[in-house]
């Protein structure tokens, strides 16, 4: 038998894996299925795009760069969902802040993952005022609310998120990057010491949901 070199298929191609491409069979199949959040909040998947759009272009405009963390203390809404997709999708890491961890245990994970911009609920400022004169970086503060107003005095924030989307680019490209870059991180519970930074991959994030959807034979 003739050896030879290994060579990759004919019909091969670098595809990457990358969460921006999880919205495409959505946006073809079903654009106007809706997205329901219990503060009233109703989206259909072409609004969840532009919403995405919009997010990331407000970000650049607070100056994040691939690389940089954006901090959610939110929630399990809509907004938290949007950023999942436009922060990645931009090339910064998302870090999902565990509102169930003590505030010391908050400000060692927000000080570890060295966050850029911090995006908090009304729900959590008592939390963020205990912490926030230790915060050991400059981070900039977004409001994030259920239709409540913007807090005065204490915390300078930069925006309020519905405010800061409304103003912002809802058509930014986004262009390819490697799925291996970090997308998200978060902090372990329950275990002894500090809690345990864990990142995700785009390509990991991908592969688990579409092995999700498999298993429950979508």
């Amino acid at each position: 038998m003739s050896r030879s070199e290994p060579r990759p298929a004919p019909s091969a191609y670098g595809f990457p894996l990358l969460i921006r491409h999880l919205l495409h069979t959505t946006l073809a199949h079903a654009p106007d299925r809706e997205i329901l959040y219990a503060g009233g909040a109703r989206h259909d998947y072409r609004a969840f795009r532009r919403r995405i759009g919009r997010l990331a272009s407000a970000l650049d405009r607070l100056g994040i760069r691939p690389g940089d963390t954006v901090a959610m203390m939110d929630w399990d809404s809509h907004r938290y969902l949007e950023a999942f997709f436009a922060v990645p999708m931009m090339g910064a890491v998302l870090h999902t802040v565990n509102v169930r961890l003590s505030p010391e245990q908050i400000l060692y994970t927000i000080n570890h993952a060295e966050d850029d911009v911090l995006m908090v609920h009304g729900d959590f400022l008592p939390v963020l005022m205990q912490i926030r004169d230790r915060i050991e970086r400059k981070v900039r503060f977004v409001f994030l609310s259920d239709g409540g107003a913007m807090p005065g005095g204490g915390i300078r924030f930069e925006a309020e998120y519905e405010e800061m989307l409304a103003a912002a680019d809802p058509d930014r490209p986004f262009e390819d990057i490697d799925e291996s870059m970090r997308a998200t991180t978060f902090y372990t519970t329950g275990t002894t010491g500090l809690p345990k930074g864990v990142y995700f991959s785009h390509r990991q994030l991908v592969l688990h949901t579409l092995g999700f959807m498999s298993t429950l034979g979508w």
